[in-house]
């Protein structure tokens, strides 16, 4: 692909919360510049028991092709404790995901775009819907606005205070 496409990127963890959300951002703003940041959200643990995530989503730009993206994303999960050989469904320092890459859909060097949870798990629909509620997911067509005001799911996450670089993240005024 060439130009910079949007990419929106979801990031969780539920250890040591502060610490990892915000080494994330450091490391997605000086790989891809200004980040648009969503209000940070805390979470039950879906899937597992286990402690409450931290869970946001931010758009960026890059001419990075998905696999390297993916790699990337993988080694800054790596740099900040994340184990690979951790079972699926457990408390991490770090998750990375690409949600959308632009308006791409399918398989794309094994990554499924758009990512299949974003119907279905609250934390990452509802930042979606604030940060880009006018945007059309690629397969269905409704914006996220529209979508998360639909979303009947009992996922219960609320919007927690957040700080990075002495900037309040959340909550918005």
């Amino acid at each position: 692909m060439t130009g910079a496409v949007e990419v929106l990127v979801s990031i969780g963890s539920n250890v040591d919360r502060e610490r990892y959300v915000a080494a994330a951002l450091d490391a997605l703003s000086e790989a891809f510049g200004e980040l648009r940041i969503s209000s940070v959200y805390e979470s039950e643990a879906v899937g597992f028991n286990g402690s409450p995530f931290f869970n946001l989503v931010v758009a960026l730009y890059t001419d990075d092709p998905v696999a390297t993206l993916s790699r990337r994303f993988k080694q800054i999960e790596a740099d900040n404790g994340r184990r690979r050989d951790a079972p699926k469904f457990s408390a991490r320092t770090l998750d990375l995901d690409i949600l959308t890459y632009g308006d791409a859909a399918g398989i794309i060097d094994g990554v499924e775009l758009p990512r299949g949870e974003i119907l279905h798990n609250a934390f990452v629909l509802w930042p979606m819907a604030e940060i880009a509620p006018e945007q059309a997911h690629p397969l269905n067509g409704q914006t996220y606005q529209a979508l998360w005001q639909a979303y009947d799911r009992d996922q219960k996450l609320w919007v927690v205070p957040f700080q990075w670089r002495g900037q309040t993240i959340s909550p918005r005024p």
